[in-house]
């Protein structure tokens, strides 16, 4: 059995949790758009009562579909908080360059971001959490889960996995040089502009006793953006 699925959807919103109010015109809302910015990411951001307090944690994930796929240890507090809350939200930021501008205040960053809401569950069927476990080492590095062993019978019972809903999300981006105010551009002696960022992959470095060709897929790895 496969992760389960979902009806396809064009949008996920504007909803109640996820319309943006704050500069409105960076909003996006399509499925292709929140689709792309959790493809490319590599870690989320978990919201999850604490019992009175609220907490938020990074891990690593998948989405698969309309799913989003985390992983953890069997006692895993922030999993089975999650799964026990009425609805839980996940967060991706991906930097794409620093915005300098004439004044310390337009200063900013040029970002792609999703924030989503739903349900989550903790996954029991065993081909699901087999087939969600190799989507997570697949969307870290494309082609890893093919070359690994699988998850044994053992190693499945002593991981949890928790799927994640995707019922509401939205995403925000922002790209372009400083917003300067205009009595600001005729400033002299002052940088203005943008610093671009990418993530690049170094050279493979194998463990030890590894006698094994790099893969293709790892030579040539780079995170484009999508």
């Amino acid at each position: 059995m496969s992760p389960a699925s979902h009806e396809p959807r064009e949008s996920f919103g504007p909803g109640l949790m996820t319309k943006v109010r704050r500069l409105p015109e960076r909003a996006r809302y399509d499925r292709a758009a929140v689709h792309a910015i959790l493809d490319e990411g590599w870690v989320c951001h978990l919201g999850f009562p604490a019992g009175d307090r609220a907490a938020v944690l990074p891990t690593l994930y998948a989405r698969v579909e309309d799913i989003l796929y985390l992983h953890g240890a069997p006692a895993n507090h922030a999993l089975r908080s999650t799964e026990a809350a009425v609805g839980a939200c996940v967060a991706v930021t991906l930097v794409d360059g620093l915005v300098l501008a004439r004044s310390a205040f337009h200063h900013s960053v040029n970002y792609r971001s999703v924030v989503c809401y739903g349900p989550a569950s903790e996954v029991t069927d065993l081909e699901e959490k087999r087939a969600a476990m190799l989507a997570i080492v697949d969307h870290v590095l494309p082609g890893r889960a093919g070359d690994a062993r699988p998850p044994s019978k053992e190693e499945l019972r002593a991981t949890r996995v928790t799927k994640f809903v995707i019922a509401e999300a939205s995403a925000k981006v922002r790209a372009g040089g400083p917003k300067e105010d205009p009595e600001d551009l005729a400033l002299e002696g002052i940088w203005a502009g943008e610093v671009p960022l990418r993530v690049v992959a170094g050279n493979p470095v194998p463990d030890s006793g590894v006698a094994a060709p790099v893969p293709g897929y790892v030579r040539r790895y780079n995170r484009p953006r999508l």
